[in-house]
C-alpha cells in the first residue's frame, strides 16, 4: 500500500510533485530506491536541482472576474520561458486558482488545488518539463465593491502589470490611471502611506544636500517643505502630474474630474529588487553542449 507518508518522503527527497511521486511509487511497488530513479528517467526529480537558480524573468499578469481580481508576478530564469506557452497557461492556471480560493499569503496560494495536486505541485511539475528554474514571487487579490470599477495595464508583454480600483470612475478612467502608473512608477498611493522612517531618511538627505549646497541652516527647514512636496509628487500616484494631462494636472485631480476618487493601486515589475543572472554567453552554450 502507497501510504500518504512514503509519498510525502519522496517529495521532500526529489522536489517532484505530489501526483508524479505516487506514481512513481505505484509503478515500483513502493520501493523507494527504485522510485526515485523512475522520477529520474522521466526528467521529473531534475526540478529539485534548480533550486538554487536565479529566477528574475518572467511574467506580471492580471485577471479579472466579476467583482473580483487578482495581479500576480510568476518568475523565470529567461525572458525565452516567460513567453512559453505552457509557462503562460500555468500563470493563467494560478492565476484561476487565487480568484475562486481566498488567499492571504504565498503560501496559501502554494497550497492552493491545481491540476497537478496543489500550485506548488504544478510549479514542480512545469520546473521538470520547461528545464528551468520556476517561483511564485507575490500576488494580490482584490474584491471591489458594485461603485467602484477595475482598471488593468500590461506593459512590454508582462514586464509590467498594474491593476486599479477606482470609486465612482469608470473603468475606461481606471485603465487611464494604470497606464499612468506602468510609466511613472508610482510606489504609494497617497502620501498618508509613505512609511515615516522613509520619509525622515530622505529629508535627513535632502538636508545634507542643502547644507552641502551652502544654504543657511536657518532656511533649511523652509526650503524642506517644497521638496518634500516634490518627493510625494515623484513617489505618489495621487501626486503625480497626470502623463496625459495638458494642464499639468494630478492624477488625483483627473479622478476627481471624472467623479471618481482611487481606492488603490498595485503596480508589479518583473525582477524589480531581484538579483539578475550574470553569465557569459557563450560559457551559457558551452553549458548546454557539454551537458
Amino acid at each position: 500500500m502507497i501510504t500518504a507518508s512514503l509519498v510525502k518522503e519522496l517529495r521532500e527527497s526529489t522536489g517532484a510533485g505530489m501526483m508524479d511521486c505516487k506514481k512513481a511509487l505505484e509503478a515500483t511497488n513502493g520501493d523507494m530506491t527504485a522510485a526515485v530513479d523512475w522520477l529520474r528517467e522521466k526528467g521529473i526529480s531534475k526540478a529539485a536541482k534548480k533550486a538554487d537558480r536565479i529566477a528574475a524573468e518572467g511574467l506580471a499578469e492580471v485577471k479579472i472576474e466579476g467583482n473580483i481580481a487578482a495581479i500576480v508576478e510568476v518568475n523565470s530564469e529567461t525572458d525565452f520561458v516567460a513567453k512559453n506557452t505552457e509557462f503562460t497557461s500555468m500563470v493563467d492556471e494560478i492565476l484561476n486558482a487565487i480568484i475562486k480560493g481566498n488567499p492571504t499569503t504565498v503560501e496559501d496560494v502554494l497550497a492552493l488545488e491545481s491540476s497537478e495536486g496543489t500550485i506548488n505541485d504544478l510549479i514542480v511539475a512545469k520546473t521538470a518539463k520547461i528545464g528551468e528554474k520556476l517561483s511564485f514571487r507575490r500576488f494580490e487579490r482584490i474584491e471591489k465593491k458594485d461603485s467602484e470599477s477595475f482598471g488593468s495595464y500590461i506593459h512590454m508583454g508582462g514586464k509590467i502589470a498594474v491593476l486599479t480600483v477606482l470609486d465612482g470612475a469608470s473603468e475606461d478612467v481606471a485603465k487611464e490611471v494604470s497606464m499612468h502608473a506602468a510609466a511613472m512608477r508610482p510606489q504609494y498611493v497617497k502620501s498618508s502611506e509613505v512609511p515615516t522612517d522613509v520619509l525622515e531618511k530622505e529629508k535627513e538627505i535632502m538636508k545634507e544636500q542643502l547644507l552641502n549646497e551652502g544654504k543657511p541652516a536657518d532656511r533649511i527647514e523652509g526650503i524642506l517643505v517644497g521638496k518634500v512636496k516634490k518627493y510625494y509628487e515623484e513617489v505618489c500616484l495621487e501626486n503625480q502630474i497626470f502623463v496625459k494631462a495638458e494642464n499639468k494636472e494630478t492624477v488625483a485631480d483627473y479622478v476627481k474630474n471624472n467623479g471618481g476618487s482611487i481606492v488603490t493601486m498595485v503596480r508589479y515589475e518583473v525582477g524589480e529588487g531581484m538579483a539578475k543572472r550574470e553569465e557569459n554567453f557563450a560559457e551559457e552554450v558551452a553549458k548546454q553542449i557539454n551537458g
